[in-house]
This record gives structure tokens, sequence and C-alpha cells, in this order.
């Protein structure tokens, strides 16, 4: 008979799987610090010993590392996504900037649908909790935490999909968007009319998605990252004008 005893589970084991489920959940992100061995024992309920075993088991995995006199990280797995090679290659091609435009709007736009239908309201709350910090940061200008508000804001929605996969995925594209890889989002808020367009977009992507609007919350995703490649596409134009204009100055000065 194919049948085998039960053999009561290691508590080391039982570690590793409670890292590996917060890892691969996203709740444990890559770098971030983990508790000191002490605390981290004390939470979990085992020994140290134990939580040594379990901790030795993920850094053999690739998914801990350890930092001489800092502490144990949860390595940089997203890292490893894109060749260095193919980031310089993304750098430098407009068609890249275009083609992630268009990923993200086909993948936030699914990831907007699920949330509506599937997300809890603890998600749907963490939505609407970064939206309202979106709106009082606007009134400052500050194009960086506005742009970090604005990655918030979408990863709580991919979040709120509840697909690990998607998860991981659109967190490296986010990660490499926030290096300047893709774009610089600071061109984006560079005039007021536009700091104000995407500001409502971001509120009709929150309305739909409180509602529990499928249809909607995708319809606001996609309107909002069509302005988007409509907004670079004509800031690409005019820095082109911009720099014809300046060869039409030093011309004329040098003829002068």
């Amino acid at each position: 008979m194919p049948f085998q005893k039960i053999e009561a589970e290691k508590l080391s084991q039982a570690v590793v799987r409670q890292i590996e489920a917060l890892i691969l959940q996203g709740i444990l992100r890559p770098g971030e610090r983990l508790p000191s061995e002490r605390d981290l024992s004390d939470r979990l309920g085992v020994s140290r010993p134990s939580l040594r075993e379990a901790v030795a088991e993920l850094q053999a995995a690739g998914l801990l590392t350890t930092r001489a006199g800092a502490g144990i990280y949860v390595a940089d797995v997203i890292g490893s996504v894109f060749s260095p090679g193919l980031l310089r290659l993304f750098a430098r091609h407009d068609t890249a900037v275009f083609d992630y435009l268009a990923f993200r709007r086909d993948m936030e736009g699914l990831a907007a649908e699920r949330a509506a239908s599937i997300g809890t309201d603890a998600d749907l709350a963490v939505v609407d909790r970064v939206f309202g910090r979106m709106q009082a940061a606007q009134d400052r200008r500050n194009p960086t935490d506005e742009a970090a508000l604005d990655a918030e804001f979408h990863m709580a929605i991919i979040e709120a999909g509840h697909n690990v996969i998607m998860l991981h995925m659109m967190r490296a594209m986010f990660d490499l968007l926030s290096e300047g890889v893709f774009y610089n989002r600071s061109v984006m808020f560079r005039q007021r009319t536009t700091r104000a367009a995407l500001l409502d977009q971001h509120r009709a992507i929150n309305a739909g998605l409180q509602a529990r609007d499928p249809i909607a919350a995708r319809a606001a995703v996609e309107a909002h990252l069509d302005y988007v490649r409509a907004a670079l596409t004509a800031q690409r134009q005019a820095d082109r004008n911009e720099a014809l204009a300046q060869l039409w100055l030093q011309h004329k000065a040098d003829k002068a």
C-alpha cells in the first residue's frame, strides 16, 4: 500500500516555509532587513539554533543574505531579471520606453480588473489611503515625493490582484523605472496642468476600484497610461525642437 509514516516537521523547516511564503507574497521585499536573531526567534516561537538552521538553508537557496555587522536581509532576487547589457539597450532606445508603457497598460489594466473583483476590503483601503496621500502631496510640488507615491499607488493595485507572478514581475518593472532606466518620471510633473490631470486620472482609477467596478477600473488605468504615452511623446518632440533651436541660435551667433 502507498502509505508512509507521518513524521513531525522540523521547526527549522516550518521557519523556512514561513519566510519563503512572505517573500513569495511580496510582503518581505528585496533588500529588507529581518529582525534581530533574538527578536525573530521570539516572534516565531522557535529556538535560536532552529532559526539559524532555517536562515542557513534560505541563504543557500539565494533568498537571504548576510551583511557583515548589519544583519540578515532579503536577497535582491529581482535584480537578475534583466542582464546589464539589456538594461543599457533599454535606456538608449525610445522603442523600449513605449513598449514598456504598452506592457504596463496591459498588465495593470488586468491587475485593476482583478483588484476590483477579488481584492479584499483591506486591499482597497490601502489603495484609497495611498491616493489620499497623493492628494495631500500635490500642493507640496515635490516631483520626487509625487513619483514615489505614484509608484506606490500602482503597486498597491497589483498587490490587490493577488497574483504573485504578476506582483514580482511588475515590482521589477517599477524598480527599473525608479532608477530611470525607462524614463525620468519628473518630466511628467513639470507642468501644473499635467500634474492636475495625473491626479484626476488616479482619482478615476481609485473610484473604479472602490466601487468594485472591474470595467471602469481597467478603463481608467488604460486612459491614464495612454495619457502618459502622449505626454512623453510630446516631451520628446519638445526636446528635439529645443535642440534644433539651440543649433540655430548658435549658428546665428557665430555669423554675427
